[in-house]
């Protein structure tokens, strides 16, 4: 389908000389001559195997094809150009870009959320869900969520998590559970991308039997919790993802220990002193509200 599809210069002198019947004003709008414009409509035209206009000496008319291929790649434009719009069409002058990883997002920060819409309702905002710290630079966010040890070069980054390690899955499968070691006989669900792990929690526990490399890697908190409520294994949870799911009786913790790491989830921005960065005029809003909520959390 692609290979056959033609060149947007070419519709796009297409759909401007169709609707002025003009070469010539085609051309001005455009900001090409009248030859080029004449040209792309000419490469169209042997694209497709068929004329979209009649030329006259001193008039152009639409074929019975060209009339009907129009409205066709009128659509398209104005598709594109509202697909495009809907969601360049908002800047950062406008809309406050939040980052961030995407079990923080739905566990933390989803619950939450509406009570900054509703105490801000003047500020636009978009939320960008991510799996990885990849970064795509700068100029695309104004916050980044992200996991790790608050050492980023180039960056402010303030903590507004402290974990612990808590093995969380679905009660039927917790009555199965006494100690530690009965671990060996369920599946053990990996999020991939974090330092800590089973073998963390298992070596704190001491259970040196059971394997912490065997189970089920997912590359996300989301999923290894969705699995862990339907009864398909033991999620690895920390402190700020879990809440959510033990408070709505999907999850429960079979074994009360707690595993204190470093890692921990951060507020990051970028430094004032980066060439070229403007703070969005609602960066200091959002801060404050986030850090307030984690206050509260902590009380």
């Amino acid at each position: 389908m692609t290979h056959h599809f033609p060149h947007l210069t070419w519709l796009r002198a297409f759909e401007a000389a169709a609707r002025h019947l003009s070469f010539t004003h085609a051309a001005a709008e455009l900001n090409l001559t009248q030859a080029a414009v004449s040209k792309q409509v000419r490469l169209l035209e042997l694209h497709l195997r068929e004329p979209m206009f009649d030329r006259q000496a001193r008039s152009l008319t639409l074929t019975k094809v060209g009339a009907a291929y129009l409205p066709k790649v009128r659509d398209a434009f104005e598709r594109l150009g509202a697909g495009t719009y809907e969601v360049f069409g908002n800047r950062r002058t406008d809309r406050l870009t939040i980052r961030s990883a995407i079990g923080f997002s739905v566990n933390w920060l989803a619950h939450r959320l509406p009570d900054f819409l509703q105490t801000y309702p003047g500020i636009q905002v978009r939320i960008i869900s991510t799996i990885w710290n990849e970064d795509p630079g700068a100029e695309s966010y104004d916050f980044d969520i992200r996991y790790g040890l608050g050492n980023w070069p180039g960056f402010h980054a303030d903590q507004i998590s402290w974990e612990t390690l808590q093995p969380v899955c679905a009660p039927a499968l917790a009555r199965r559970l006494v100690a530690p070691a009965d671990l060996a006989g369920v599946r053990l669900l990996h999020v991939l991308g974090y330092n800590d792990g089973w073998a963390t929690w298992l070596a704190a526990a001491g259970a040196g039997s059971v394997d912490a490399a065997a189970g089920l890697q997912v590359d996300n908190s989301v999923l290894a919790f969705a699995i862990a409520a339907g009864g398909g294994g033991v999620a690895l949870g920390r402190t700020s993802m879990i809440a959510q799911g033990l408070n709505a009786g999907l999850l429960v913790r079979p074994f009360p220990l707690c595993v204190p790491v470093q890692e921990a989830f951060y507020l990051v921005s970028p430094d004032q002193e980066q060439a070229g960065y403007v703070a969005h005029p609602d960066a200091q809003v959002f801060r404050g509200w986030l850090m307030s909520q984690i206050r509260q959390d902590r009380l």
